[in-house]
């Protein structure tokens, strides 16, 4: 069994000794478990390549990324396994200028990070974004090493991604902007899976549906950062 994951702690990463967790993934491990399934292999790859890996059957499954209309017409998509709403990761001193998309877009010199193919891309755009003034990434890290060098202003992406990150980049000089739920409610995030394998999307969404709210999952989820509020959003 292949799980597809990319490196964007606090949902995948790897630990000081290069193994690799994150919430989304210990969750696919529980599940998996339960289901049976003990040899999973989790492969790192770029965003770009989650949902068309699941087509060529590269891999069975994917992180958790928004089940968009667009991205449902090429994969399965579990019940959520997280509700979060987008952020911008900026610089320290730049934390006046901002207070989201919007006041991007006000900004003629600015310039946006994001990941291709990300919501977030689509999100800065409909809140009038100039197209010319997003630059795209192919890795969080790419998109959040052009911040702390200056090639960017900031970098749209979803807020407890950049939260995790500067937990574990202490001294970065960067902090991170929640946009309000006025120009970006919660967004959920789901499993993907392959559409010619409905059967196992239905078994993981059995487990998931047990497993989600419990206190077993919500103690794995505070190691990772999460309130119960935002567990809430879920039940």
């Amino acid at each position: 069994m292949k799980v597809a994951y990319l490196i964007e702690p606090p949902f995948n990463y790897r630990d000081e000794s290069g193994a690799i967790t994150g919430c989304d993934v210990e969750l696919a491990r529980q599940v998996l478990h339960q289901l049976g399934i003990g040899d999973v292999i989790f492969v790192e790859v770029e965003f770009a390549d989650l949902l068309p890996g699941l087509t060529r059957k590269a891999w069975q499954m994917t992180t958790g990324l928004f089940a968009t209309e667009t991205r449902q017409a090429l994969a399965l998509f579990s019940r959520p396994i997280w509700a979060l709403p987008d952020g911008l990761l900026i610089r320290s001193a730049d934390t006046n200028r901002f207070n989201g998309y919007r006041s991007l877009a006000g900004l003629d010199a600015l310039k946006l990070a994001v990941i291709r193919d990300q919501f977030q891309h689509q999100n800065a755009l409909d809140m009038g974004v100039p197209p010319d003034r997003i630059l795209v990434f192919a890795t969080y890290l790419e998109a959040a090493d052009a911040v702390r060098a200056g090639q960017v202003d900031a970098y749209a992406s979803v807020a407890r991604a950049h939260e995790g990150y500067l937990e574990r980049t202490p001294n970065a000089h960067m902090t991170s902007i929640v946009i309000p739920s006025s120009e970006k409610p919660a967004a959920f995030g789901c499993f993907g899976f392959d559409k010619a394998n409905p059967d196992l999307r239905d078994a993981v969404d059995g487990v998931l549906n047990t497993l989600i709210g419990s206190k077993a999952h919500r103690q794995l989820m505070k190691t990772f950062g999460f309130s119960d509020d935002d567990i809430d959003l879920l039940v």
